[in-house]
C-alpha cells in the first residue's frame, strides 16, 4: 500500500506578486512499514510536503497515488484516505476541539462510523500508547500543558488506526523523558504493528536513532534520500543547508583525524561506543611489549 508522489510541485499564490515555489518536482515513494525522517531548514518545504500526502493541499503539478490509485480521481474518497494516512500537525491545538480529552480522541473513530463502545476502546488504547494519565481523560484538552496537548492530538490520530502516521515535530514541547517515551512508542508501533511512520523533525539525534531512511529537503527539492549513515556522512553539505549531523558524527570525524581507527559513518551513541572500544582494543594490541 505504497504512497507515491510523482513529479509533485506546489506554488503558493501563483501568478501574483506573492508567488512562492514551495515544492519542485518531488519524486518520493513511501513503502509499507518504513520509518522515514524528513529534515530541512525552515522554509525548505517540509510542512507543505506532508500536507500533500493526505490530500490537504492539492499539487500545482504532478500526481499522488495511494494503493495504486490517483487520490484526485473523481471516485476516490479523500475522507477515506485521511483515515488511512493520519497527519498530526506541528501545533496540537489545531486538532483539539471537544469538551474532554476522551471525547476528543473518540471523535475520529466515531466519524468512521464505529459504535460508541468501539470508539471508546480505541480512545482508551490510544491514550495509553501516548502515556496520558487516566486522571486527565475527562478534563478539557485546553487545560493541558503544551506537551500533553501534543500527546492527545497524536492519540486522536492513532485511535483511527491509520496505515501511515505522519507527524510534524511531535516532540516539540516535551521534556527529554517525554520525548524518548513518545519516540520509543512510535518505534514500537512501527516494529510490532507494521505502521508506516513519517517523522518531520529538527532533532538530528532523534532521526539518527529511530528512522530507517532520511529525506533532506532544500528549497522545495530533495537533496538527499538514503539511510541516516548515507546522509549524515555529508556533514559539510548539510551545514551549507543550515543543518547539522548528530553530535556523535563530529566526534567520530575528529577521532578519525587524530589517528584513531574508528568508523566515520557512525550516527548513534551505541555505534560510537562499539567503534571506539574496538579501536582502543586494536591500538592496545599493537603496542610493543
Amino acid at each position: 500500500m505504497s504512497l507515491i508522489l510523482n513529479h509533485v510541485s506546489y506554488v503558493y499564490e501563483p501568478n501574483t506578486p506573492m508567488e512562492r515555489v514551495a515544492l519542485k518536482d518531488i519524486n518520493l515513494t513511501i513503502e509499507d512499514g518504513e520509518f522515514i525522517g524528513i529534515i530541512g531548514h525552515t522554509g525548505s518545504g517540509k510542512s507543505t510536503l506532508i500536507q500533500q500526502m493526505n490530500g490537504l493541499i492539492k499539487p500545482t503539478a504532478g500526481e499522488i497515488y495511494f494503493q495504486g490509485r490517483d487520490i484526485y480521481d473523481g471516485d476516490f474518497s479523500l475522507r477515506e484516505l485521511r483515515s488511512k494516512v493520519g497527519l498530526v500537525f506541528q501545533y496540537p491545538e489545531y486538532q483539539l476541539f471537544e469538551t474532554t480529552v476522551f471525547e476528543d480522541v473518540c471523535f475520529g473513530p466515531k466519524n468512521l462510523g464505529l459504535s460508541e463502545k468501539e470508539a471508546g476502546l480505541r480512545a482508551f488504547e490510544a491514550l495509553e500508547h501516548v502515556k496520558i494519565p487516566k486522571e486527565v481523560f475527562y478534563q478539557s484538552p485546553f487545560e493541558l500543558s503544551g506537551g500533553q496537548k501534543r500527546r492527545v492530538a497524536i492519540a486522536g490520530v492513532l485511535a483511527m488506526r491509520p496505515q501511515i502516521l505522519i507527524l510534524d515535530e511531535p516532540t516539540a514541547g516535551l521534556d527529554p523523558r517525554g520525548r524518548d517515551e513518545l519516540l520509543d512508542e512510535l518505534h514500537r508501533l512501527n516494529e510490532t504493528k507494521g505502521m508506516t511512520i513519517v517523522l518531520v523533525s529538527h532533532s538530528m539525534e532523534d532521526v539518527a536513532n529511530y528512522v530507517h531512511r532520511l529525506v533532506v529537503l532544500e528549497e522545495g527539492a530533495i537533496r538527499f534520500d538514503g539511510t541516516p549513515k548515507e546522509v549524515f556522512v555529508h556533514c559539510e553539505e548539510l551545514e551549507s543547508l543550515g543543518l547539522r549531523a548528530p553530535q556523535v558524527s563530529y566526534l567520530m570525524r575528529d577521532l578519525k583525524q587524530k589517528g584513531f581507527a574508528v568508523e566515520e559513518d557512525v550516527t548513534t551513541i551505541e555505534e560510537a561506543k562499539t567503534s571506539i572500544l574496538r579501536a582502543l582494543s586494536w591500538q592496545n594490541r599493537m603496542k610493543p611489549c
